[in-house]
């Protein structure tokens, strides 16, 4: 009975695959993923090798990340506006650009600081159009939006299994070879997602042409998301956790060689673990039936997110460390990917790509100030002592979300129930129940 219980469950995590396009992607995407956590372990090490300054290491994940917050709102309205996947197919091309022109710099020595700003933000650029409009071009790809929860856990498993094996082998890698051709691999890595992209057939999407201009159309988005309070509550939350306490990745190779003593293969461990955890954290939510209660889940994940950052902080043992940034990795991907389902789940179809452009703005576009908070911090007081006041501040943001949750709660209700969620998630069971469990949201 327990065997046949394991197998029904294991079909409804991996349910969304069931779609051909989504399939399809979701395999081309993968690939491309490892690539991308293989190049940015590299980066930070190459940073850090040449410079030997925690602050450049803030620096560069600043410039890079930068045009993120400029220009995130725009891909939103062109992603509400025009073709999605051909948007993407350019992207990417872009991206493997990039990767090329950084490995050939790299392989022949000419590499320098200014080379890596001017590619990162190049990247950036593409990046702030390529992620939100991906979000959005996540609903084009699944037939039966009862499975949308689904794909969004499935693509935060895939890009974590990414960061799982990514940042192990670019360590061996750069120890054996050099940064060089972690680059290089990333850049051919573009190539499946490219191919993926070309095979997808899709129905053509309705477009409503919008009288606006576009940043009137911008405008609408910011106002829209302001005036729902659980668009505007996740999204606070989640730019104040990206912008306090996701940057410690970027003191990571700080953490690797000065505390830890090690070398890239301790950075890669260091960056795998994060990733170990934060697939336990998609499985978990891929394996859940239902959106009601990922309100609260959102609040005791950035809970549990910023007190493994202060205990990370005050850590000297690598192994307890290890395990550490696991629990964070898990708890921060819970945070993440509740957010996004709930905003997927319960925003207008017209405004999808705007929404997804802000929930992407709030994690990407406030990580630059967040890396240079981070970097500057590190170099005034210590890498930990910066980790420390990262945590504390996402305790402290998660705490005023907690009182918000009643006030959440009463404004998603009726988008429940005109969803159909709650008929939906509550088969079999009477309305009092279903109330009890929207209740512990």
């Amino acid at each position: 009975m327990s065997d046949q219980k394991n197998v029904i469950e294991l079909k409804f995590i991996f349910r969304a695959l069931r779609h051909r396009n989504y399939r399809i992607f979701f395999i081309g995407q993968g690939t491309s993923l490892i690539g991308t956590w293989m190049q940015q372990v590299a980066m930070s090490w190459l940073v850090y090798r040449i410079t030997n300054s925690p602050f450049m290491l803030g620096l560069i994940g600043f410039v890079g990340l930068l045009p993120s917050f400029l220009f995130m709102p725009l891909a939103g309205v062109i992603a509400d506006r025009y073709n999605r996947r051909r948007i993407l197919m350019v992207t990417q091309s872009l991206a493997l650009f990039q990767s090329a022109v950084l490995a050939l710099l790299v392989i022949t020595g000419k590499i320098s600081v200014w080379h890596i700003m001017v590619l990162s933000m190049f990247l950036g650029l593409v990046f702030s159009f390529d992620m939100p409009i991906r979000q959005a071009f996540t609903v084009d790809l699944i037939d039966d939006r009862e499975d949308l929860g689904n794909a969004i856990a499935l693509n935060s498993s895939m890009f974590n299994i990414a960061r799982l094996i990514g940042p192990s082998v670019a360590g061996i890698l750069i120890a054996v070879c050099g940064e060089g051709i972690c680059f290089f691999i990333n850049a051919l890595s573009y190539i499946p997602v490219i191919a993926a992209l070309g095979a997808i057939t899709l129905t053509p999407r309705l477009v409503v042409p919008s009288a606006n201009h576009v940043l009137g159309d911008i405008k609408q988005g910011f106002i829209y998301a302001y005036n729902f309070v659980p668009i505007r509550a996740i999204l606070l939350l989640l730019g104040l956790v990206s912008l306090m306490g996701v940057p410690y990745q970027v003191l990571m190779p700080v953490f690797a060689k000065d505390i830890f003593h090690g070398g890239p293969q301790t950075l890669g461990f260091l960056m795998a673990m994060f990733g170990v955890g934060a697939i336990g954290g998609a499985i978990y939510l891929a394996g859940r039936k239902s959106i009601v209660g990922l309100g609260k889940e959102i609040a005791v994940a950035s809970v549990f997110f910023g007190l493994c950052l202060v205990a990370v902080a005050l850590s000297r043992t690598l192994w307890i460390t290890l395990i550490l940034v696991s629990a964070a990795g898990f708890a921060m991907m819970v945070q993440m990917a509740a957010s996004n389902t709930i905003l997927q789940t319960v925003v207008d179809e017209d405004k999808r790509g705007r929404v997804m452009s802000l929930y992407t703005l709030s994690f990407m576009g406030t990580a630059p100030f967040g890396s240079l908070l981070a970097g500057w911090l590190a170099h005034n007081v210590g890498a930990p002592n910066a980790l420390l006041f990262g945590g504390v501040c996402c305790v402290m943001g998660a705490a005023v979300f907690f009182k918000m949750l009643p006030v959440i709660r009463k404004s998603i209700h009726p988008v429940y129930v005109q969803k159909g969620i709650i008929h939906e998630v509550a088969e079999g069971i009477n309305a009092a129940s279903e109330m009890e469990n929207l209740s512990k949201e």
